[in-house]
């Protein structure tokens, strides 16, 4: 995705989360052609300058164009059951991200024990399925905390409410996915591309 997409992805996102809070009346999102292709997309609200999650929603298969999953996540973010809803008094005070999702895809292996030295930190996002249990952490998110490749499955296998070493389990599905991702560096300022260390 090119810088200029990455940019008008965070302006359509900011732009549908002040709508949903009632500070502006939008229904229309003018979205290059290129946003009519169905991604997976995650739109992360965090409050500035402290950095806090506010809100966390998206969409980890391709079932929308990215246009329309952009928009339907920023909304779902304002709504993020974690936390109450977003206030249009707290709109200068978020920042907001967009992360651009790679498909999914399964990670086969016969030697479960092995499975870190296939995540990459840095690079990858996971899914951790088992029956009804699904959970998703972002590419960031183990960089943000500072966790390796053992920790990452674990906390995935919490976020999923299961225990950390469900991972080790051959029934439970583990799944890595990549993201381009673009946040505003301040509230309603540059929007930036995120480069994970």
């Amino acid at each position: 995705m090119k810088d200029n997409e990455g940019m008008l992805a965070v302006m359509a996102a900011r732009k549908a989360v002040e709508a949903e809070v009632g500070l502006i009346d939008v229904n229309d999102f003018d979205m290059p052609g290129s946003f009519m292709q169905k991604r997976g997309v995650f739109v992360t609200l965090n409050t500035f300058p402290e950095h806090e999650l506010r809100g966390c929603i998206g969409y980890p298969e391709p079932v929308f164009p990215l246009g329309e999953a952009l928009i339907r996540a920023a909304e779902g973010a304002c709504h993020d059951p974690r936390f109450p809803p977003l206030h249009k008094s707290e709109l200068t005070d978020i920042v907001v991200e967009t992360s651009i999702l790679t498909v999914p895809e399964l990670i086969s292996i016969e030697e479960r024990r092995k499975l870190p030295e296939l995540i990459r930190v840095g690079t990858d996002g996971l899914i951790m399925e088992r029956g009804p249990h699904r959970g998703l952490l972002l590419p960031q998110v183990p960089v943000e905390w500072n966790w390796d490749a053992t920790t990452f499955l674990e906390q995935t296998c919490i976020k999923a409410g299961m225990t950390p070493d469900r991972w080790l389990d051959s029934s439970c599905k583990v799944s890595r996915f990549q993201a381009e991702i673009f946040y505003e560096g301040t509230p309603r300022g540059k929007v930036l591309r995120k480069e994970l260390k």
